[in-house]
């Protein structure tokens, strides 16, 4: 970086210093030591530079544009700067203490989703639904400005239409100050945001308590339910409600979340190796289950059927199916059982417990991690160990459907297992 003769920097002088055509240069102004003008390729910018009381290094911290600022404005400025510099505070800090202050909850949480590289989609979809629907009104407040006041009203005030969503908006939002706490730091490394006002909700033990919902789809409900399924048919209004129904038994006989199984691709199914794999699934560990005698045609059925390249296609952005409402309410309807996608992750489950699957084995179908499980880390269930484990979980279903032969009828306990 090339320096020039010191000049009292006036406006008629820095209106005369012409830009550079590579690099920079410096300009030391005569009148206050310490403070200069840097020229560039685009722009000329005022500057002061000095110790830091009690400290080795020198510090340089930009004052602003000229045009923005006069020589004489930013003279004064940097006479601050220097005072600051002398008192052993880094000026430095202070601007971008303030510019850190200064963001919006908007714009922490667009850094937010740039530093979480991993997030889901559907995970990304569901904060954006959260802060649009239920803290819109804060997206352009300095997050500084949120207190925890205001997140104890907010908290109450959502929760008089959902507990449950009053629950997700503040624990989204107590993620968002978190990771603020751990981006904004000043200098030495200490943060700029040690306090997060959503730990108000835990220190006063106001986070609503919400029961995990524990509805299966019970035995000898099975077959009313399959009953309305199978009866359902394509014709000139619908063409689709066949491929729907194999979505919904597809979930129930391989206990996938309604994401994962609406997003198969016809390249995720080994006809040959009678698999299914899911790629990135909510653990991201790769997630391979081996095929059932009903699943492999049901399977040969749709992806001979499909148009596009998804097993269940859909006429959606995402190319596939994504939860068919109308679809439930008519099977409901039709069946007398309610029920939800994910509660057919918990009847598979459950089923598969009350067969005495090891516990291992049923972990492996549905992919629950076992990181913590000193045992689990000595099993090897390969796809083929689950075979005979699944092919038990399908004909079961299917007996109690009628679709089989009769099975002995069981009462099913609600599974203990994490879900």
């Amino acid at each position: 970086m090339a320096e020039r003769e010191p000049v009292k920097l006036t406006k008629s002088k820095v209106d005369a210093i012409e830009l550079v055509e590579s690099g920079q240069v410096l300009y030391w102004d005569t009148e206050l030591k310490g403070f200069g003008l840097r020229v560039g390729k685009n722009s000329k910018s005022y500057f002061v530079q000095g110790r830091i009381k009690g400290q080795d290094k020198e510090v340089r911290v930009t004052i602003g544009r000229h045009g923005v600022f006069t020589p004489d404005e930013a003279r004064a400025e940097a006479r601050k700067r220097l005072i600051q510099l002398s008192s052993g505070i880094n000026p430095g800090d202070i601007d971008k203490e303030r510019r850190a202050r200064e963001k919006t909850l908007e714009q922490v949480f667009a850094d937010f989703l740039s530093a979480r590289k991993s997030l889901k989609q559907r995970t990304i979809y569901d904060y954006k639904r959260l802060l649009d629907t239920y803290i819109s009104s804060w997206k352009s407040k300095p997050i500084s400005e949120i207190s925890k006041d205001m997140v104890e009203a907010k908290h109450s005030e959502i929760g008089e239409n959902s507990e449950a969503q009053a629950n997700y908006a503040m624990r989204f939002l107590r993620s968002v100050f978190n990771f603020a706490a751990g981006k904004y730091e000043d200098s030495n490394g200490d943060t700029l945001f040690e306090h997060n006002p959503v730990r108000r909700l835990s220190q006063t033990r106001a986070w609503y308590r919400i029961d995990r919902r524990k509805t299966v789809i019970k035995p000898h409900e099975l077959k009313p339910w399959f009953k309305a399924l199978n009866n359902v048919q394509n014709d000139d209004v619908c063409q689709s409600r066949e491929m729907t129904r194999d979505y919904v038994i597809a979930l129930l006989l391989t206990g996938l979340r309604r994401g994962e199984g609406g997003s198969l691709k016809k390249i995720d199914i080994d006809l040959i190796g009678r698999t299914l794999t899911i790629d990135d699934p909510k653990n991201h560990e790769e997630h391979i289950l081996p095929l059932s005698d009903f699943l492999l045609d049901l399977f040969k059925r749709r992806i001979k059927a499909s148009p596009n390249e998804f097993v269940f296609p859909g006429d959606g952005k995402t190319g596939h199916i994504v939860e068919p409402k109308k679809f439930i309410a008519r099977i409901e309807r039709d069946s007398g059982v309610e029920f939800t996608l994910h509660d057919l992750r918990r009847t598979f489950i459950t089923i598969a417990e009350s067969l005495d699957i090891p516990v291992y084995a049923v972990k492996r179908l549905v992919n629950h991690k076992m990181k913590n499980d000193v045992t689990a880390g000595y099993v090897v269930a390969d796809v083929e160990r689950l075979r005979a484990p699944m092919q038990k979980i399908t004909d079961y279903i299917l007996k109690c459907a009628g679709v089989k032969k009769s099975a002995q009828v069981v009462e099913l306990k609600t599974a203990n297992m994490q879900r």
